[in-house]
């Protein structure tokens, strides 16, 4: 079985990715594809060894050890609903307890230096915290000036200003509201007025990943949570196969001071 959720869950534009467990990777569910999300957001990022890095909403912190793995990064994965005693066991056992710290954050109440971070990412996360027109320039204060800040979140293909389909209305969650379009993303971070160079992008069949990956999680997982929560996930990326779910990418960097 091991062998088939393998191939199943290879996908060569991720080849970082492929080179994990897929059971692994599904164990430790929390929602799309983590360690897909996390080498489509690094790939436009600069990320250099030995850089601090705050992985913001980091759920069961296989994004932060992604991270070390891949990038030699030092990470604080950072989270409010996963004890930091958890995701220590697993980062200890995926051998990174030098590079990834576990801490237990509210995202607004960082408990950090302002400029302290050389970059921030936060993968399938973001979407629940940041929406507002507040918190990029809050968040913005904790990485250096020219550090990077990404995100790679469930979104839209463009905004549902003329209400929702009506092939999604079986499915839809409130929660669901926030998910938003490159376009919508790209206004919110450059009329911030905190960073520049913003980028916005859909990912290209994104809406195929999300689908196998959610089929392949219902299909292997014995956790009595995804079990609940992913029929309707699978069932509402099947019906609208492409026409607007998928997902968003958004990299910008925190603006230089001011020359006087």
């Amino acid at each position: 079985m091991n062998d088939e959720l393998r191939q199943r869950l290879v996908r060569p534009r991720f080849p970082r990715s492929a080179g994990y467990d897929a059971q692994w990777m599904i164990d430790n569910w929390m929602g799309p594809s983590a360690l897909w999300l996390a080498e489509w957001l690094c790939s436009a990022l600069d990320l250099r060894p030995g850089a601090r890095v705050l992985d913001l909403g980091c759920g069961r912190a296989a994004t932060s050890i992604f991270l070390a793995k891949e990038f030699g990064v030092r990470v604080v994965a950072a989270d409010l609903w996963v004890k930091p005693t958890e995701n220590w066991a697993r980062i200890d056992a995926a051998g990174q307890a030098g590079l990834v710290t576990p801490l237990l954050a509210e995202a607004h109440d960082l408990p950090f230096a302002e400029g302290y971070f050389d970059a921030i990412v936060s993968v399938d996360a973001y979407h629940y915290f940041g929406t507002d027109d507040l918190y990029l320039p809050y968040l913005s204060s904790f990485v250096a000036p020219g550090g990077g800040i990404g995100i790679a979140v469930p979104g839209l293909a463009a905004e549902l200003d003329d209400g929702l389909p009506e092939h999604l209305v079986p499915f839809w969650e409130p929660d669901f509201w926030s998910f938003h379009s490159p376009a919508w993303w790209h206004r919110l971070w450059s009329r911030s007025g905190v960073v520049e160079d913003v980028r916005a992008e859909f990912l290209e069949d994104g809406w195929r990943d999300w689908l196998d990956w959610s089929e392949a999680v219902l299909e292997v997982t014995e956790n009595e949570v995804p079990r609940k929560l992913v029929p309707r996930e699978v069932g509402m990326v099947r019906a609208d196969h492409g026409r607007n779910l998928g997902f968003t990418r958004v990299i910008a960097r925190r603006k230089l001071p001011a020359e006087v």
